[in-house]
């Protein structure tokens, strides 16, 4: 299995075993200092999307993702094997955010956010992989020309 699928998998599983803890010590609405009006874990139910926006649309999100993660695995297998790791990497950590998120929405009806730094909306691993995923990836389009023959996605 690619290095990239391992990384995927990984940040599936912290996503989980993370929000795993959550359920397990806190209840929705509680937060804990970490660092005193700079870091909290607070449990948040997202119902909508990124910051809570939309909440209520739950069949939507759940399509959404399930779409995200199709055309990912689709661009994956298609086209992707044929790009640099480092792309694989990219479009792996945006998968495995979708999929960590789409987890929740399909056991709970909402997404466990608990990482607050209070300057910030509450977020979770998921959210962040999608974040730095997609940053790194547009970020490396914009650096390397793709080649006549091929393209990145």
């Amino acid at each position: 299995m690619p290095l990239a699928v391992w990384i995927a998998v990984l940040l599936v599983i912290s996503d989980q075993f993370s929000k795993f803890l959550i359920l397990s010590n806190l209840k929705p609405g509680e937060s804990v200092p970490i660092i005193k009006n700079i870091f909290h874990i607070s449990y948040v139910c997202n119902r909508g999307m990124a910051f809570g926006m939309f909440s209520g649309a739950k069949l939507l999100f759940i399509c959404s993702g399930l779409l995200a993660v199709a055309i990912i695995l689709f661009i994956f297998y298609k086209r992707l094997l044929r790009q640099s790791k480092s792309i694989q990497v990219f479009l792996l950590m945006i998968l495995s955010g979708a999929v960590g998120n789409l987890i929740d929405r399909l056991r709970f009806g909402y997404v466990i956010d608990f990482l607050d730094f209070r300057i910030w909306p509450v977020f979770n691993i998921a959210d962040a992989s999608i974040t730095i995923g997609t940053a790194l990836l547009i970020l490396q389009i914009l650096r390397h020309k793709p080649r006549q023959s091929s393209s990145y996605i």
